[in-house]
C-alpha cells in the first residue's frame, strides 16, 4: 500500500471530501468483526465541529457495529475500485459471511485510530456517531462527528479534488440504479476563478 501519498485533511477542509455527493464507502469494527458497505446517502452537515450524515438500513450488519462501537469510517472509492464498490453494496455479512475475503478489500489501520480502512480509496473520515435515537431508529439517519481525514495526494491536495489532472482511474463514483455507475465529471469554475 502507498502510504506514502496518504496526507491528512485540515478538519475545516473535510466536507470537501465528500461535497460532490460521492457513492461512499462505510466501514466498522466492534469486538474483532470489521464489514463495510457501499452508502450513496452521505451528505456533509456542519463545519465546526465538521459533521455528516449517513443512512444505514436496519439490515445491515455494518450499522450494528456502528451502534456497538460508536464510529465508523467513510471512505471515497475511485474508478478502480467499482468491482469492490458492487461487491460491498450487494453482499451482506449477515448472509455471506465470506464478504470480507474479496480480494479487492483490503483493510488497513490508520494511525491514531483503532478502525477499518480500506485500501486504494481517495479519501476517508473517521467519524465518532452523535447519537440522535428517533432519527436513527425513524429514518435509518445517523449523524457522524469527523474526527479525522486524510486523502490521497495523487487526487486531492490543498484542500481541493484534482480529477481533471489525475488518472480517470482516481476519479470517484456515483451510482445511480441497476449496478450502473458514472464517474466524476470535468471540473468548471465560475468566470475562471478559484474559490479559496
Amino acid at each position: 500500500m502507498a502510504t506514502a501519498t496518504i496526507t491528512p485533511v485540515d478538519l475545516s477542509k473535510a466536507f470537501r471530501l465528500i461535497n460532490h455527493g460521492p457513492t461512499t464507502l462505510v466501514s466498522a469494527r466492534h469486538e474483532g468483526v470489521d464489514n463495510v458497505m457501499a452508502a450513496s446517502w452521505v451528505c456533509a452537515l456542519d463545519y465546526a465541529p465538521p459533521k455528516l450524515t449517513v443512512v444505514l438500513d436496519k439490515m445491515a450488519r455494518t450499522r450494528e457495529l456502528i451502534e456497538k462501537s460508536g464510529q465508523f469510517v467513510i471512505q471515497v472509492p475511485t474508478v478502480a475500485q467499482i468491482a469492490l464498490t458492487h461487491h460491498a453494496g450487494t453482499h451482506s455479512l449477515h448472509t455471506d459471511p465470506e464478504k470480507m475475503t474479496h480480494p479487492a478489500i483490503r483493510v488497513f489501520k490508520m494511525p491514531g485510530t483503532d478502525m477499518p480502512f480500506i485500501e486504494g480509496c481517495a479519501g476517508w473520515l473517521a467519524c465518532k456517531v452523535i447519537p440522535e435515537p428517533h432519527n436513527q431508529s425513524t429514518y435509518d439517519l445517523f449523524i457522524g462527528e469527523i474526527t479525522g481525514a486524510w486523502a490521497d495526494s495523487r487526487i486531492f491536495s490543498n484542500g481541493r479534488w484534482k480529477f481533471d489532472s489525475a488518472d480517470p482511474a482516481w476519479r470517484s463514483l456515483h451510482y445511480i440504479a441497476g449496478g450502473q455507475f458514472y464517474a466524476t465529471g470535468e471540473g468548471m469554475t465560475i468566470g475562471g476563478q478559484e474559490m479559496p
